[in-house]
Order: C-alpha cells, then sequence, then structure tokens
C-alpha cells in the first residue's frame, strides 16, 4: 500500500535534483557569458587599444529562457534565432554541449574567434539565424516556419524529420523594429505555424527605460494576428507570496510600479526595496511578508520575475506545445544584469564589470583563478552527473552526425534554357525574363526538374514584373486549397490564380523587407530542411533601397536566390523620379556574396539566367541579382560567347590593335550607344563597342586578380584586363550606363585609360524616354559629344 507514496516520493526527489542541475546550468551560462566578455574586455591583449565590447547586462537577463529552452525543451529539429547580445550565452550553451571549443570563445570580437552575435557564416553550423540586424533574425523565423511548410507540402527536403519550431528569443527593444510588425501581418496571411517568439522583457533599451505597460500594447497587436500571448510575468517565490494573505496588495503594488522605479529599486538592493514597500504598503497585511526577510531574501523575492525561475518557464512552454502549432508569443519579465553588480541600473546595456567587480563574482561563483574556462568549475554537481544530463537533453541528440546543417541535392539545369524567338522582334529584358520562365512552368522534358525547383515570390507586383505566366501555370502556394473566384464565375481574367500546397508562387503584400527576408529562408531551405529550393523574387528596381537592410542580411547568412529588379533607372520615364533608380548599380557591386548583372539583350538574359539557376546551387556560388527593363529593343539574332557574358563583357564590335577610343554600355542604353558608335567607326574604323553585363563581376574579378598576383601568381589575369589590352596605352574609354556613372569609373585603374562616364546622377523627373535621356546627358548626341571631347584630349 505504500509503494505508490514511496513512487511520489522519488519523482519528486528526482524533480528536485532535476531542477537543481538547470539551476547549477544556469549559473555555468552566467559565468560564462560573462567571463567571455570580460576576457576580451580585460585579459586579452588590446593591441590597438579601442574598445572590445560586449553586453554581459543582456546576456545575463536571458539565461533563464536559454536554459530552460535548450537544457529542456528545444528538440534537434527546432531552429532557433538567439537575440544578437546574448551570443556568449549562445556560445556557452554550445560549450556545455561539446559543439563549441574554449580557443573560440577566448577569441569572442577577435579575428578568427566567435562573432560578436551569433553568425551562420562564420561561427559554424550550430547557428541556425544571424541575428547581428536587430529585429530582422526574429521576423526571419516566421518566414523559415513558412518555407518549412512549403517544402513539405511539396513533398521535397527530408522525410526522416520531424517538423520542428521556429523560435526567437528576442530583446523587447527589437520590438520598436518596424519589420516585425510587418512580418507578423503576412504570417497572418499565410497562417504560419509553428512560430514562438520569446520576448526578453527587461524593460530597458540601449538609451532608456521602456514605457509602462508597454507590454498591453504588444499582446494586443499579436492576439489580432492570431498569436497566441503568454505572459510569464512571476516566479514562484512570488506566486507563493501572492497566495498568502495579504499578497494581493503586494501583486498590487508590483504591478503598478513604474519601470523606471522597479529598475532603480533592483540596483540599490534590500534595503531600498524595503523602504519603499513599507512607505506604500503602510499597515496592511502584506506587511507580514515584507517583515520576515532579510534583506538579501526581500530583493531575492523582489526579482523573482517569471523570465528568471526555470521552472516557471518550463512548465509554461510545455503548456504552450502541448496546445498545438499556433503561433505564440511569450513576454518573459526579465531584469537586465540578473545576477551582475549593475542588475537593473539604465546604464548597464554597454556596461563592463570592472576588474574588482569581477573578482568579487568569481569568488561568488566559486571560480579558483587559472580555472575560469574549466566547463563544470564551481559547480555542486559531480561532473559525471552532469555530462549525462546534458547528453540526454532533447537538443542535446544532433540533429545530424554533420550538425545542424543539412544538404540537399543539386537540380540539374539545362546547358540552354527556352529563349523565345528573337529575330525581328523588339522585347524588353523584363518581357523576356517573362517568356524564359514561362516556357520553364511547362516543365517539359529536361525542364520538369528545374521548373518544380523555383518558387518565386513578389511584394504585389507580380503581374507587372512579368511573372504572370509563370504563376497561371504553377498556381500560388497556400497551406490550404482556395478556388479562383472569378475563374470559377467563367469572369474574363488573364490571371488565373487558383491557390493551393501545391503552388509554386507566393505572393506578398508591398513590404520590401519581408520579400527579401522569405528569399533569405528560402535560399537557406537546403540546410534548414534538406530541400533544395530555387527562389525567385521580383521587385522594382528602385525599391531594393527599400528592403536593403534585409537583403544584406540574407546575403550574410549566405542565403541563395535569384533577385530580378524591373524596371530600373530613367528608362522608366513617365513614372517619375521616385520611381527611377540611379544607385543600384553601385549597390549591386559592394554586397557582397550577391553577384549582379544587367544584360541589355534577351540572348544575354538567357545566358545569365541559366547561369543564376546553376550559380545559385554551386559551394562557392552567391545570390543573383539581375537589374532589367520595360524598354523594348530590336533584338539581335548572333552568337555569344557565353563565358565572357557571364565574366561580365564582351565585345560587340572589337577594336583594332592599339585602338585609341571604345564605347562600352549597360542596359537599356544600348540603342544610343550603338547609334553613336557608327558615328563614331567613321571617323575611327579602329574603335571598339563593348558590352557591359556586369560591372560587379568585372571589379571583383580585377580585385581578385591584383591579389593573386600578390601572393606571388604573376600570370594571373581579370577579365577587364584582357577585354581591354587591345585599347592604346592611355587610349578614352567612354561608358554610359541608366545608373550613376561611378559604376564604371574605376576602370580607367584597370590599365591606365582614361575613363569618361556617363549616366544620371541626381533623381529623374516624368518624361518620354528621349526627353529624359537628353536632359540627362544619355543620348546620342551626348555620347557623342564624350567621344569627341576624349579624342582631342588623348
Amino acid at each position: 500500500m505504500n509503494a505508490p507514496l514511496t513512487e511520489l516520493k522519488t519523482q519528486v526527489a528526482s524533480d528536485v535534483r532535476h531542477t537543481h542541475i538547470l539551476n547549477q546550468l544556469e549559473r555555468k551560462l552566467l559565468w560564462l557569458s560573462a567571463w567571455m566578455i570580460h576576457n576580451a574586455n580585460h585579459i586579452r591583449p588590446n593591441l590597438d587599444g579601442l574598445k572590445v565590447g560586449g553586453h554581459q547586462a543582456s546576456c545575463a537577463s536571458c539565461i533563464s529562457i536559454l536554459a530552460a529552452l535548450y537544457f529542456e525543451i528545444a528538440r534537434p529539429q527546432d531552429r532557433i534565432a538567439v537575440k544578437p547580445h546574448a551570443g556568449p550565452v549562445f556560445h556557452a550553451i554550445n560549450y556545455l554541449f561539446g559543439r563549441q571549443t574554449r580557443e573560440k570563445m577566448e577569441g569572442l570580437r577577435q579575428f578568427g574567434g566567435i562573432q560578436p552575435y551569433p553568425s551562420r557564416v562564420k561561427d559554424g553550423p550550430e547557428v541556425d539565424f544571424s541575428t547581428g540586424s536587430v529585429g530582422l533574425g526574429v521576423a526571419m523565423t516566421s518566414f523559415s516556419a513558412l518555407m518549412a511548410d512549403y517544402t513539405r507540402l511539396h513533398d521535397m527536403g527530408r522525410v526522416d524529420l520531424p517538423p520542428g519550431r521556429h523560435i526567437a528569443i528576442a530583446g523587447d527593444a527589437e520590438l520598436d523594429e518596424g519589420n516585425i510588425y510587418e512580418a507578423l501581418l503576412e504570417g497572418w496571411k499565410h497562417d504560419v505555424r509553428n512560430v514562438w517568439w520569446v520576448v526578453d522583457y527587461n524593460r530597458q533599451s540601449l538609451d532608456s527605460v521602456v514605457p509602462d505597460r508597454l507590454f498591453g500594447r504588444i499582446e494586443g497587436l499579436f492576439r489580432d494576428m492570431g498569436w497566441n500571448c503568454i505572459t510569464i510575468k512571476y516566479g514562484r517565490k512570488l506566486q507563493a507570496a501572492f497566495a498568502r494573505e495579504g499578497g494581493d496588495k503586494l501583486r498590487a503594488w508590483i504591478d503598478d510600479c513604474p519601470n523606471s522605479l522597479y529598475s532603480a529599486l533592483t540596483f540599490q538592493g534590500g534595503a531600498a526595496w524595503r523602504q519603499a514597500l513599507l512607505a506604500d504598503l503602510g499597515r496592511s497585511k502584506a506587511r507580514a511578508i515584507v517583515d520576515e526577510l532579510d534583506d538579501a531574501e526581500l530583493a531575492a523575492l523582489m526579482t523573482n520575475l517569471g523570465g528568471h525561475d526555470i521552472e516557471t518557464l518550463i512548465e509554461t512552454f510545455r503548456t504552450a506545445a502541448a496546445e498545438g502549432d499556433q503561433p505564440t508569443c511569450f513576454i518573459a519579465y526579465t531584469i537586465k544584469g540578473m545576477g551582475l553588480p549593475f542588475a537593473g541600473h539604465k546604464d548597464n546595456h554597454a556596461g563592463l564589470m570592472t576588474k574588482e567587480q569581477m573578482e568579487q563574482f568569481r569568488h561568488g561563483m566559486n571560480i579558483r583563478p587559472d580555472h575560469e574556462w574549466d566547463m563544470f568549475e564551481g559547480l555542486d554537481v559531480p561532473e559525471d552527473e552532469l555530462r549525462i544530463f546534458l547528453r540526454d537533453c532533447p537538443f542535446g541528440t544532433k540533429l545530424t552526425p554533420e550538425g545542424r546543417a543539412l544538404t540537399a541535392p543539386v537540380v540539374s539545369v539545362p546547358a540552354a534554357l527556352p529563349t523565345p524567338k528573337l529575330a525581328g522582334r523588339k522585347m524588353s529584358t523584363q518581357g523576356g525574363f517573362g517568356d524564359i520562365l514561362a516556357e520553364i512552368g511547362r516543365g517539359q522534358g529536361e525542364l520538369k526538374d528545374l521548373a518544380a525547383h523555383i518558387m518565386t515570390t513578389s511584394p504585389d507586383v507580380t503581374v507587372s514584373t512579368n511573372l504572370g505566366p509563370w504563376v497561371n501555370r504553377r498556381g500560388i502556394f497556400d497551406r490550404h486549397t482556395r478556388n479562383d473566384v472569378f475563374r470559377d464565375a467563367k469572369l474574363a481574367s488573364a490571371q488565373r490564380w487558383g491557390m493551393s500546397p501545391k503552388g509554386q508562387h507566393i505572393e506578398l503584400g508591398i513590404a520590401e523587407q519581408n520579400l527579401f527576408l522569405l528569399l533569405g529562408a528560402a535560399g537557406l531551405a537546403p540546410a534548414m530542411t534538406g530541400a533544395r529550393v530555387l527562389p525567385v523574387g521580383t521587385v522594382y528596381d528602385p525599391f531594393v533601397n527599400r528592403g536593403l537592410d534585409a537583403l544584406i542580411y540574407a546575403c550574410y547568412q549566405d542565403a541563395r536566390f535569384l533577385l530580378v529588379s524591373t524596371p530600373s533607372g530613367l528608362t522608366l520615364a513617365p513614372e517619375g523620379g521616385q520611381h527611377q533608380s540611379v544607385n543600384t548599380p553601385l549597390i549591386g557591386m559592394a554586397a557582397d556574396r550577391l553577384a549582379s548583372f544587367e544584360p541589355a539583350y534577351v540572348d544575354e538574359l538567357a545566358i545569365l539566367l541559366r547561369h543564376a539557376f546553376d550559380f545559385m546551387q554551386r559551394p562557392d556560388g552567391s545570390a543573383v541579382w539581375l537589374r532589367l527593363s520595360t524598354r523594348g529593343l530590336e533584338q539581335k539574332v548572333r552568337t555569344l560567347d557565353a563565358d565572357a557574358v557571364i565574366a561580365g563583357a564582351h565585345w560587340v564590335v572589337p577594336p583594332a590593335e592599339g585602338a585609341p577610343i571604345a564605347l562600352g554600355y549597360q542596359g537599356p542604353i544600348a540603342p544610343e550607344a550603338e547609334a553613336a558608335f557608327e558615328e563614331l567607326r567613321a571617323e575611327e574604323p579602329g574603335a571598339g563597342l563593348l558590352a557591359i553585363t556586369s560591372p560587379d563581376r568585372l571589379h571583383a574579378g580585377w580585385l581578385a586578380a591584383q591579389r593573386a598576383r600578390r601572393a606571388g601568381d604573376r600570370a594571373a589575369r581579370a577579365h577587364i584586363e584582357t577585354v581591354l589590352a587591345p585599347l592604346a596605352p592611355g587610349a578614352a574609354l567612354v561608358t554610359v550606363l541608366d545608373g550613376h556613372p561611378a559604376t564604371h569609373a574605376w576602370m580607367g585603374g584597370v590599365r591606365g585609360h582614361r575613363v569618361m562616364p556617363l549616366g544620371p546622377d541626381r533623381f529623374g523627373q516624368s518624361g518620354n524616354i528621349p526627353d529624359l535621356y537628353r536632359a540627362y546627358g544619355l543620348d546620342t548626341d551626348a555620347i557623342l559629344d564624350a567621344c569627341a571631347q576624349a579624342l582631342l584630349t588623348v
């Protein structure tokens, strides 16, 4: 009869021991994260004298949250974005799991060491999402969850892995970022599931204390978007106090306490808490709760918030997990700097412990000198028991033997893509793109596999960027089948947009940040889901700037996708200055892990589009950007050197050896350049006409060749060096593009030629193409004037 009681006692003892081990691991994470930053600032030699920095307080506020997730709740298939300033805690967790080295942690913020903020590319495969750009990592989890659904419903990826959650640990100040709410709305539209956002609600940002009752507004926004919203405000000690006589008064006092006062009292400690409480509670029955505690015990009680109580966190997470896949926001109340000497101080964001404070902290943590990096130093649990505990954590089981990064088979790309008939046709590169993609969309023959793996998306400009025919063939993706009402009613429409789980186009609202976050998530699908997705996103070229932060963020993670920006430049004509782009060619040159091109004709486009689908999949490849135009040009029937087109330039008319001048063009200015060249050649028969398809690839190749020569490879030559070699030393190179002239100005440094670059360097205005080209120096006369000036100064 006593067996059940004995079993209950055994289970209670086991649970108590389990919680104690978790508490010990929390201590270790607090120590390692604080020491890692201290070592970088005060122990390691500082060769340049610059502040190294770090965020000890921001790490401390989310220790319990991360411990609860990684040591108890998260499963191997879950994907987690850790708030930027908690990077050291994340690395400490991996250190305890045996997935991070001491040497890397000692090198925090040092060349070759771990990054200040978690980085997929530089910190290794244990990082699911780079999170250095505030707010973007949080929103990325929503789009990653959408892509997980997409690949599963298309029967792609790893069938042996169960669906995972996409979890973000967010700083409360990250919720000030507008892209968070754009992503929330888009997630609601697409019925995104299996997303958790855990807000480290310490109510302190870089410069200030967060306004009171902000959580109420946050909670309302999430609920309006269909999220479950759970507030984790009080730990078990406070909950027990509230259950006592007078506890309701204490709870009301805390609920009404301004954030700034709460922070100040936390920093001041138990005596300050007592004075404030007794002054306000007076002779109420809550006073008995306060009077029986000494100052240290009172401070511990008043700072026992839910975000620091690992048992409360685990119980809350488990309950939410059992309730299903509804997206959930947890608002976990915490104290910035919890457990550190500057806890609660409003200036603690970038605060660092002094050497004296660290010595006191070391003593309190029972860390012996020269044992700071020992994995289990200072803990009161035997090492073997801790190792077994960590081994048996759900997250302790590796997702794959290689780590968290999966791989996907390469999709075969035909040697040539189907190209529309060009002879005698007038066509724009945007139109050519739509035609080629639509033909791929037929999915016939050797195009079948390629078509099945392409996913397109656009921020409400699907039709106006010529994706319509592709969508008609492949459908719109939706987790639920939805009929095309116009089609069902037999109403005439060029768009046949039925929605189903098998659709291959994801339609977005007008929010360019969302476009690039989705492209980033889709471009990481091979590593995240084991599915090869070839994402293609279209957007108006000037509005690349509106999503630029998210574009750079996606490239920083080495996401692979094809960006098609169209229409572009002044060539938009009547659209006006606000829709005309000037700087995007320069962005294409400067952006890392993004190869940018601008073809003038459809035959060049076909080569580059085929190259993009291949290059996106190469280990040494990257994302690709095609800048296109709506200007129709008379198409050419010719044989092109595909390698030269991809390398960035090819001679339309090669120059004679020693020629004094050549004319180069990029994009839709081709007809004006060609007309100018015909007149130029009448005076200079040896002149050359150069088609520039990618100043980005030309410049990158030139830099690479220079580096190779400096490293001892004297034979290294860049494509642009070979291209310009026939021109005479000191020859003139006149260039023109519908973009900033600095895009070509660097070419003068290749072989010492004098470059006269033409292109708009200011906002345009409405008008027709002839008027605008004349006004901004892009027409044939302006090009000839530049050639004449160049020849006069030879």
